[in-house]
């Protein structure tokens, strides 16, 4: 095995999703990475869960794969919120999408005019977000 194979290798043990080399990325890509990763795995697990339960045939053990899903639920949640901390685009989406009424793709078509339509009365205009990273 190739010295160059062994670095390669270790280096893309903690995520193999890194597009670009490390040293290019910043320590704030970098974390945002790894809770991007961290979000994608505790969704798929309550994926998994929800299967899992739903196909199971023993009641007491359906029940304790329901609350390992609503578990994974929690810690997605819990990371989604420190996304939203460190990033101001997630946090106007956030703010515009999550807990808005009516149809998502009117609270979409409001927030693009830069208005708030009575169905989309959370929207806070995605138009005014150019330049935020």
């Amino acid at each position: 095995m190739s010295r160059h194979f062994v670095l390669l290798w270790s280096r893309s043990m903690s995520s193999e999703t890194y597009h670009e080399p490390l040293e290019l990325l910043s320590e704030e890509t970098k974390n945002m990475h790894r809770a991007i990763v961290s979000l994608k795995e505790e969704l798929e697990a309550v994926d998994w869960y929800q299967q899992r339960a739903e196909a199971c045939s023993d009641e007491e053990l359906r029940g304790v794969l329901t609350h390992n899903k609503n578990e994974e639920i929690e810690h997605a949640m819990m990371v989604l919120e420190w996304i939203r901390r460190h990033s101001p685009l997630f946090d106007a989406n956030i703010k515009t999408y999550v807990g808005a009424q009516g149809p998502i793709l009117a609270v979409e078509k409001a927030a693009e005019s830069g208005g708030a339509s009575s169905s989309a009365s959370r929207s806070l205009g995605i138009g005014g977000l150019k330049g935020v990273k």
